[in-house]
């Protein structure tokens, strides 16, 4: 049964833990894009940084699936529940089992990947044997970057930990540090230690990105300490909370990797198209696309996994349903208008940012096309973020398997029709992956409707056409506004900022202004919660 929302406080909450998050995840991603503006303007979009990114991608598969999908989705709700009902103590020796079998199982999955890279490079990027040199390059870059992987899930499970605790600032600022980290140490293993040490630039910028994962895990530790949770190996493979974390995780890696094996499955197809450069546009777009997806997704994501778990807990499902609806009206609140502005306002976005040295003006418009296909899916990849947890916390991975399942097959058959009935080359790879996405969320949240009585689903709907009105009448402002300005002042990369400078605040205030016309209530719900608590400071 559908009824009317009542009672915002949980959900205001929830928004107030995510806007904690956007703020650190911006930082995250804004030094991510500088990290991608180093790479772009020492590397270009070409034979090199096709083999880092096919290298970085195979251990980073599994960074996305730990630290955003499936062992924050596992592991959070069994935490958060033992946290609560047990307390601390039993809750710090379930952290201490966790961190134990990751040590163990993914070390393992780190010496199996550098042994067989050769095998995994050739099943996801077979076309690099027809460059000569650029598969051997891929295979040495894989195996120098295998143990971020075993890194980067000891950091996923701090993470997870310090969520639990309503800690959300500092493992959300951790891979700031991760970014930060891996080019600081890739420019002094590359550039300055590498020539005395006989370490080509490339390979430094490899190493660069092991020693940034370890920062990231690094930074997290005085927080964990701080909360009275200090690593000690323990075993005991039988312990209920561990059994219950491995019994969802299996099908939540599943559940979970719908989109990061779509890319992988796309890059092999970018792989075989002729000339140098496809995997790079792609690569390129969709680290961009990440800002918006982590700012209000993952971050979303994070804030409301802990509270739908407690509810869960406590067997309240109207809070459930409650939290969930807010959370995913927040996200289309937020995902809706910056998908429409990453179409219009790409080119100059990734001109901006990207094009310079060795990444020339044709790298900007074939990246800003594949970027364009991407945000089509972006507030589906989001609502994915808040729907996959949303079934662990019910303490059921196995349906978020079966439509992961079922997504894979979508994008294989999508990636085919489109690259043989349309002339978008990578641009219809990243379109699959964005029709996957959105397949994903929609099927989902039909089942999750029917599972829990309804997800307040007239609100939804209702919001939903709102924002997407307002976003259209900010779309059409903003696409004047651009080409107004590059009329004015051409497209010479100070011209494209101008442009950005201007156009971005523009629509963010006809955005506003719509949603206030057409009565958008997430609005309300953001202002009370972001914008009321630093007003009352200032008071």
């Amino acid at each position: 049964m559908e009824t009317n929302i009542q009672n915002p406080i949980p959900a205001e909450s929830v928004v107030r833990s995510a806007g904690i998050v956007s703020v650190a995840v911006a930082m995250s991603r804004l030094t991510g894009l500088v990290r991608e503006m180093v790479m772009a303007r020492l590397f270009g979009a070409g034979f090199v940084y096709d083999a880092f990114l096919l290298g970085f991608r195979i251990p980073n598969l599994t960074r996305d699936l730990f630290a955003e999908g499936a062992l924050s989705s596992a592991f959070v709700p069994i935490f958060t529940q033992t946290l609560s009902q047990k307390g601390r103590r039993e809750a710090a020796v379930l952290s201490n089992l966790v961190a134990t079998a990751l040590i163990l199982i993914v070390g393992v999955v780190c010496v199996l990947g550098v042994i067989f890279s050769p095998t995994l490079v050739l099943l996801l990027a077979e076309g690099f044997r027809q460059v000569p040199g650029k598969f051997e390059l891929a295979v040495k870059m894989t195996r120098i970057m295998f143990p971020f992987l075993l890194l980067v899930a000891l950091a996923a499970q701090a993470m997870g930990v310090l969520n639990a605790c309503n800690r959300f600032a500092v493992p959300a600022l951790a891979s700031t540090f991760f970014n930060i980290g891996s080019v600081a140490f890739g420019l002094a293993f590359g550039y300055w230690l590498g020539p005395l040490i006989g370490v080509e630039p490339i390979s430094g910028m490899a190493i660069g990105v092991v020693l940034g994962g370890a920062l990231q895990l690094i930074w997290q530790l005085p927080s964990l300490r701080r909360e009275g949770f200090s690593f000690h190996p323990s075993f005991d493979w039988n312990h209920p909370g561990l059994r219950k974390i491995f019994t969802l995780m299996g099908p939540a890696i599943l559940g979970n990797a719908a989109v990061q094996i779509n890319v992988m499955v796309n890059t092999n197809f970018a792989s075989r198209i002729p000339g140098n450069g496809p995997v790079s546009w792609l690569g390129y777009a969709f680290r961009f696309m990440q800002l918006p997806l982590g700012l209000f997704g993952v971050a979303i994501a994070s804030a409301t996994l802990p509270s739908i778990s407690r509810s869960a807990g406590a067997g309240n499902f109207e809070e459930f349903r409650r939290t969930l609806s807010k959370s995913l009206g927040m996200v289309f609140l937020l995902t809706l208008p910056s998908s429409i502005g990453l179409i219009v306002l790409g080119d100059s976005m990734i001109g901006a940012i990207y094009q310079g040295g060795k990444f020339r003006a044709y790298d900007t418009h074939q990246t800003a096309l594949a970027l364009s296909c991407y945000a089509v899916g972006l507030a589906g990849y989001a609502a994915l973020k808040v729907l996959n947890p949303a079934f662990y916390a019910l303490h059921d991975a196995r349906t978020p398997m079966l439509i992961s399942l079922a997504s894979i097959a979508v994008n294989y058959i999508t990636a085919v029709l489109l690259l043989r009935t349309t002339n978008l080359s990578h641009a219809g790879l990243a379109l699959s992956t964005s029709t996957v996405a959105i397949f994903g969320a929609v099927a989902l949240f039909a089942i999750l409707r029917g599972r829990i009585g309804g997800i307040y689903g007239r609100n939804l709907a209702s919001s939903i056409w709102r924002i997407t009105l307002a976003s259209s009448v900010m779309g059409v402002a903003v696409w004047l506004s651009s080409h107004g300005m590059q009329a004015w002042l051409g497209t010479t990369r100070w011209a494209r900022l101008a442009d950005l400078a201007t156009s971005i605040p523009f629509g963010l205030v006809i955005f506003y202004a719509a949603c206030r016309i057409l009565r958008v209530t997430e609005l309300d719900l953001a202002t009370r919660s972001l914008v009321g608590p630093i007003l009352r400071r200032l008071r």
